[in-house]
């Protein structure tokens, strides 16, 4: 999960897992994978850096493979 913050301040977390997309209109707009958007405060970099700070979190990212470190055993 991800914290995010709406247009009026107040907080909210959102399952990183199920977002598509993070786009800059030239607010940020998160579309998630069930077609659901959300308009938040936070800027596109850090968005995507929380995301892959939960995916490192539940070991997402610790395959070599995934990560394109192709000559990890």
């Amino acid at each position: 999960m991800i914290k995010v913050t709406r247009l009026n301040g107040t907080n909210f977390t959102l399952n990183a897992l199920y977002i598509e997309k993070v786009e800059s209109f030239p607010d940020t707009t998160i579309t998630l994978t069930t077609g659901s958007k959300y308009v938040v405060l936070d800027p596109v970099e850090t968005i995507n850096q929380r995301i892959i700070d939960f995916y490192q979190s539940v070991q997402l990212l610790s395959n070599p493979h995934i990560r394109g470190e192709e000559n990890e055993e």
